[in-house]
C-alpha cells in the first residue's frame, strides 16, 4: 500500500474472512449522501495524517481499525461504549517514545477536533503493546491491527499484514497440524522498513502422521508453505520477504534437548501470532529455567571446546592454502600474457625469475620471494599430515602477498605495453616486407608513393588498402609517443590482417605467372613432361621424377628444384640452348612442344 493512500470508505469491511457481517454498512438509498460525506472525511484524514507525520517524524504507522473488530478493542482497552461508532485510528510509535504518548495523544486530539462531521477515537501504541496482545493469545486483536487500513506506514504495518495473510493461508491448508506460527528476528524490535525481511518459525505436529515418512512430510510441508510467501506479499501489497523456517514438532523438541542456541533464542524472543497452547508454555518454562539441555548436549558442547585449537590450526593452514592460490594463479596468468603456457606450481617461481627478473628485468628477486615461500609451504603441507603454521606467520604472508599482488598489477601494465609494442612493430615489418617485394622500393615514403601510383590508381588494390597502410604507419608513430591504447593496437592488428592477406594473394598470383613463364610442356611417346628454367638451371620433370640438365642429364629432387625457384630472376620468357634440347631429345626420344 502507498504511504499516501487514504480509504475510500472508512467503514469498509477490510477483512471479510475474520470480521464478515450479513448486515450492509450503508443502505442503497443513502449511497450518494454517504459518498459525499466520505470524500470530505477522506480529505480531512489526509490533512491529519500529514500533520502527524510532519510533527512526529518517528511515527511508524497510522491506520483505521476494521469496524467489525472495534468491540474487541472497546472491551480490552476500556474504551467508552459510545466510541463504538467512532472512526478508530490506530497509531504506532517506537518503544522509546512510550512515556511521551500522553502528550502526543493530547496534541493530536486537538487537531482531530478540527474535523467536523466525523467522530474519531485515537489509540497510540508501541510495537511492544501489540506483541503483548500476542503473548496473551489475543490473536484476533493483533490480526485486526495487521489488517487495518493504512493511512501511513514506514513498513511495520505492511510486514505485520503480510505475516498475518501468510498465516491465514497456511492455516486454511492444514490448520489441524499447525502448532505455532511465530515471528522472530529484527522485525520484533520495530526496525522494519518497506523492504525488510521477516523471520517466521512454523511448528507442525507430526506425531499423528502414520502413512508418510517424516522427511517426506517435512519437504511437502516446506514446499506448500513456501508457495504462499509470494502470494502473501502480493495480497499485502508490500515488497517485504518472509524467511520461513518450518519445524516438525518432534525435531523441535530434539533441538531443545540438544540445547540448540537458535531454538533457545527463538523461544526466548519469538512472538506467536497463532498458538495452540504450546509455544507459550515453552516460553514460560524457559523463563523459569526449566528448559534445560540434556547431559549429552552439555558433553557435546564441552567437547567442542576441546577441539577449538584443532579447528583454529586447521583454519590457519587453510589460510595459507588460500594465500598460495592467491599468488600462484595471477603469476601463471602473467606468464601466459607474456606468451608462454601456464607452468605447474613447482616451476612457477623459477619461470618468473628467468623471465621477469633475469631476462626482462621488470622485477627484482626480492619482489617474487613470497611466491617461492608459499610454493615451499604448500609442498610441505602436501607431504606432511601434521603441518602447522602460526598466526604470526599468516600475518606476514598476508602482508607480503598484498605487496606482491601490487607488483603483479604493475607488471601486467609493463607486459601489455611491451606486447603492444611488439605487435605494432611486427605488423609494420610484415606489411613493409611484403610491399618491398611488390613495389621494388625500400624506403617507407617511396613504398607508399609507389603503392598508391602503380597499384591503387591502376586498380590492383583499393583506396581502403591505401588507408590501412597509412593507419599502420600512423599507429606505429603514435605508439612511440605513448598515445596508442590497447584497443587501438587491436584495431590496427585486425586492419593489417586484411591488407597482409591481400598482399600475399597478389604476390602468389604474380609468382604463379612468373612460374608459368618459366615452364614448357612437351608431349612424347610415353606421355607429357615439363621443362622449367629458373635462372641458369634447367629441369626436366616427368611425374615425380625430376632431372637436371647441365652438360648431361642428372638426377635431382624437389628440394633442389625449389631452391632454384626461390633464387630465380623474374624473366619474361624461357630460353633453352640447343645443347640442352639435344640432351632432352636423347632422354625422351622424339617430342613436340605443347603451346
Amino acid at each position: 500500500m502507498s504511504k499516501d493512500n487514504t480509504p475510500n470508505i472508512p467503514g469498509m469491511n477490510l477483512n471479510p474472512d475474520k470480521y464478515s457481517t450479513e448486515k450492509p454498512i450503508v443502505s442503497p438509498e443513502n449511497t450518494e449522501k454517504i459518498q459525499k460525506e466520505m470524500e470530505k472525511t477522506k480529505k480531512e484524514l489526509d490533512k491529519l495524517k500529514s500533520w502527524v507525520v510532519k510533527n512526529y517524524k518517528f511515527t511508524k504507522s497510522i491506520s483505521i481499525l476494521p469496524p467489525q473488530a472495534i468491540p474487541l478493542f472497546i472491551e480490552e482497552e476500556e474504551i467508552p461504549k459510545q466510541a463504538e461508532k467512532h472512526l478508530q485510528l490506530y497509531m504506532v510509535v517506537p518503544e522509546d517514545k512510550f512515556k511521551e504518548i500522553p502528550i502526543i495523544q493530547k496534541e493530536i486530539l486537538k487537531e482531530v477536533e478540527k474535523i467536523k462531521g466525523q467522530k474519531i477515537w485515537l489509540q497510540i501504541k508501541t510495537p511492544v503493546d501489540i506483541w503483548e496482545l500476542c503473548l496473551d493469545s489475543k490473536f484476533d486483536m493483533s490480526g485486526a491491527i495487521a489488517m487495518s487500513y493504512p493511512l501511513f506506514d514506514t513498513g511495520f504495518l505492511g510486514a505485520l499484514r503480510m505475516s498475518e495473510i501468510h498465516k491465514t493461508l497456511v492455516l486454511r491448508k492444514f490448520e489441524k497440524y499447525v502448532v505455532s506460527y511465530v515471528i522472530a528476528g529484527s522485525f520484533l524490535r520495530g526496525d522494519a522498513t518497506s523492504t525488510s525481511d521477516v523471520d517466521v518459525f512454523i511448528i507442525i505436529n507430526d506425531t499423528d502422521v502414520k502413512k508418510m515418512p517424516r522427511l517426506e512430510l517435512r519437504e511437502r510441508l516446506r514446499n506448500i508453505i513456501y508457495q504462499y510467501v509470494a502470494e502473501a506479499a502480493a495480497l499485502a501489497g508490500v515488497k517485504n520477504t518472509l524467511h520461513i523456517q518450518p519445524y516438525l514438532l518432534t525435531d523441535f523438541w530434539e533441538s531443545v534437548k540438544d540445547a540448540s542456541p537458535v531454538i533457545f533464542t527463538f523461544i526466548r524472543d519469538g512472538i506467536p501470532i497463532y498458538d495452540r497452547n504450546t509455544f507459550m508454555p515453552w516460553k514460560a518454562l524457559l523463563r523459569m529455567g526449566k528448559l534445560k539441555p540434556s547431559p549429552e548436549a552439555i558433553d557435546m558442547f564441552m567437547k567442542t571446546a576441546d577441539k577449538t585449537k584443532e579447528m583454529v590450526d586447521r583454519r590457519l593452514v587453510d589460510s595459507m592454502v588460500d594465500l598460495y592460490w592467491g599468488v600462484l594463479t595471477p603469476s601463471q596468468a602473467l606468464i601466459m600474457l607474456y606468451g608462454l603456457p601456464p607452468p605447474i606450481h613447482k616451476d612457477a617461481y623459477k619461470i618468473m625469475e628467468e623471465i621477469f627478473v633475469e631476462k626482462e628485468k621488470m622485477l627484482k628477486k626480492t619482489d617474487i620471494a613470497i611466491l617461492d615461500k608459499l610454493v615451499k609451504s604448500f609442498k610441505e603441507f602436501e607431504h606432511d599430515p601434521k603441518y602447522n603454521i602460526s598466526g604470526k606467520e599468516i600475518d606476514e604472508l598476508v602482508k607480503d602477498s598484498e605487496e606482491y599482488l601490487k607488483k603483479l598489477k604493475e607488471l601486467r601494465k609493463k607486459i601489455e605495453k611491451s606486447s603492444q609494442e611488439k605487435t605494432i612493430e611486427q605488423i609494420y615489418k610484415d606489411v613493409m616486407d611484403l610491399l618491398k617485394n611488390v613495389t621494388g622500393k625500400t624506403s617507407q615514403d617511396e613504398i607508399v608513393k609507389s603503392f598508391e601510383k602503380n597499384f591503387v590508381k591502376r586498380g590492383k588494390f583499393t583506396n581502403h588498402h591505401l588507408k590501412i597502410l597509412k593507419e599502420i604507419i600512423t599507429a606505429k608513430e603514435e605508439f612511440k609517443k605513448g598515445k596508442l591504447s590497447s584497443h587501438n593496437v587491436d584495431e590496427a592488428r585486425k586492419s593489417a590482417g586484411l591488407l597482409t592477406n591481400d598482399l600475399i594473394d597478389f604476390t602468389q598470383r604474380c609468382e604463379l605467372v612468373f612460374a608459368d613463364k618459366g615452364k614448357l610442356k612437351l608431349r612424347y611417346k610415353e606421355g607429357v613432361a615439363d621443362i622449367v628454367k629458373y635462372g641458369k638451371d634447367v629441369y626436366l620433370i616427368r611425374g615425380n621424377v625430376i632431372k637436371k640438365i647441365t652438360s648431361k642429364v642428372e638426377d635431382s629432387n624437389a628440394e633442389e628444384l625449389n631452391k632454384s625457384f626461390e633464387g630465380r630472376d623474374k624473366q619474361a620468357s624461357i630460353e633453352i640452348d640447343s645443347k640442352a634440347m639435344d640432351l632432352i631429345r636423347k632422354e625422351l626420344g622424339s617430342f613436340e612442344i605443347i603451346l
